[in-house]
């Protein structure tokens, strides 16, 4: 599954998720664009480890995702700097839960634009580059959540449902340009926030972090495990090789069996 010589941009890939994608593609040989928050520091030490680790070209854009002009200048600079853009994986996102008549607007109006309105203004901007080389990936880190939904989350639920949505309309019309668009949806993934959310749990009843781990878990899931950041990655690199070069407009889900209740 060779990626070697392709550039990708991964989106919110400066911890978790995006950080296992990123890491995943670089071990295949993609050339890959970090983008998120952070310390410098650690940033510039992940973006130099990358580079040291697997031999590839890594660089950091801190582009705000919420910026109509940043979210196009990841797509311009990463081609001015790299020369492609062969894969795009939007992945960054936010949570904030409230009841809807409780919902702050700002808060709904940041997350559709992180969520939502970015991975739109990015794919734009990087079709007509896939499309003259007749090669790209569009991978689009949705979420159980864009399959099913959960009470106070609707700006969360509504973004991702928008990104199951916006991925197959990408499949549609890059159809017959050697171009797949899809989205992987997600459940419970150990990432350090969810790490956190385990902790607080064993912490508040008393149990080990094995017991709290279960029961955070059979709240939806059913399938009493965290996928790991790095299985998502290897799904990415899955979908950008050429096994998967007619699997395209697809959802796939990566839930412990949560959405099929």
């Amino acid at each position: 599954m060779s990626l070697k010589g392709k550039t990708a941009i991964i989106t919110g890939s400066t911890s978790g998720i995006g950080l296992g994608v990123a890491q995943a593609l670089a071990q295949e040989g993609a050339n890959v664009v970090l983008n998120g928050f952070g310390d410098a520091g650690e940033i510039e030490t992940l973006r130099k480890g990358l580079e040291a680790d697997y031999g590839v070209k890594a660089l950091y854009n801190p582009a705000d995702l919420t910026s109509v002009a940043e979210s196009v200048d990841l797509v311009e600079s990463t081609v001015k700097e790299l020369g492609a853009v062969d894969i795009v994986v939007n992945n960054a996102g936010v949570q904030h839960v409230d009841l809807i008549e409780d919902f702050p607007p700002e808060k709904w109006d940041f997350i559709i634009s992180l969520m939502l309105s970015s991975p739109f203004h990015i794919i734009r901007t990087a079709i007509p580059y896939m499309k003259k080389q007749n090669w790209g990936r569009v991978i689009n880190i949705s979420s159980v959540h864009g399959l099913v939904a959960s009470d106070k989350k609707a700006a969360y639920v509504s973004a991702k449902h928008g990104l199951v949505g916006l991925s197959k309309v990408v499949a549609l019309e890059t159809a017959n340009y050697n171009i797949t668009s899809n989205a992987i949806c997600p459940g419970w993934v150990l990432t350090p926030l969810v790490e956190k959310q385990v902790d607080l749990i064993a912490e508040k009843e008393g149990i080990d972090w094995d017991a709290a781990k279960d029961k955070l878990l059979s709240e939806k899931q059913p399938k009493l495990e965290f996928s790991k950041p790095e299985q998502l990655g290897g799904l990415v690199c899955f979908l950008c090789s050429e096994h998967a070069s007619t699997i395209t407009g697809t959802s796939l889900s990566m839930d412990g069996g949560w959405s099929t209740r």
